[in-house]
């Protein structure tokens, strides 16, 4: 049965955080890891305004291909990289005991996470190779989104539970369609873009927290 953690981890201490690692407000949040090959494409958002020095920062950094932008929109720049991982052991441990990142953001000093695996015994592990490596990484919470417990919202994080309650009660999935992931955005102040793939994140993580766990059960 799946488990959820959040933690925290100083930004130096892994090749993405080094490589995205921005000055003063500026922050970045991860947005998806593509598969391509044998290797994973980061797709990101920078909220700040020194776009054109961090775009410079990054494309220096040796492991680094390219940077690609994406979209900008109202202050935010989506951003696609292209990497060569060598030492990110907090990325490859996370990648090969099957968890995945549902939520991660940060900036100068610290990112957090929000990360899923598959069982509490791959969770254990994950936290012993950390501390094999040396990876300081910072536990705040774990939970199992199917315990009594755990909460009602079944994962779901709070930007993504608020904006999905606020799509249904507006009419988003009605017919006719009520309101637009523009009217959506504006509340949220973030761009209708970010508002689709957060009511993307939201359903996905809804439904194999639910459906998908019960019906793995009943098997």
């Amino acid at each position: 049965m799946s488990v959820i953690v959040e933690l925290s981890l100083p930004a130096a201490e892994f090749q993405l955080g080094r490589i995205l690692s921005t000055e003063g407000d500026t922050t970045v949040s991860l947005e998806t890891m593509v598969p391509l090959g044998d290797r994973s494409v980061p797709f990101f958002r920078l909220f700040g305004p020194d776009g054109g020095a961090f775009e410079t920062k990054v494309r220096d950094h040796p492991a680094v291909s390219e940077i690609h932008v994406v979209n900008t929109h109202d202050g935010e720049t989506l951003y696609a990289l292209d990497w060569e991982i060598s030492d990110d052991t907090f990325l490859d441990r996370l990648s090969s005991l099957g968890g995945y990142v549902l939520e991660a953001s940060g900036g100068s000093d610290r990112w957090m996470f929000e990360l899923r695996f598959p069982s509490h015994q791959a969770l254990s592990d994950f936290q012993e190779a950390c501390f094999e490596a040396d990876i300081p990484i910072d536990i705040r919470r774990i939970y199992n989104p199917t315990r009594p417990d755990a909460g009602p919202w079944y994962g779901l994080t709070t930007p993504q539970r608020d904006t999905l309650t606020y799509a249904v009660e507006k009419g988003y999935y009605s017919l006719p369609r009520r309101t637009s992931t523009q009217d959506i955005a504006e509340e949220f102040g973030i761009s209708d873009q970010a508002v689709t793939e957060r009511l993307r994140r939201a359903i996905d993580t809804l439904v194999t927290n639910t459906i998908l766990l019960a019906a793995a059960d009943s098997d």
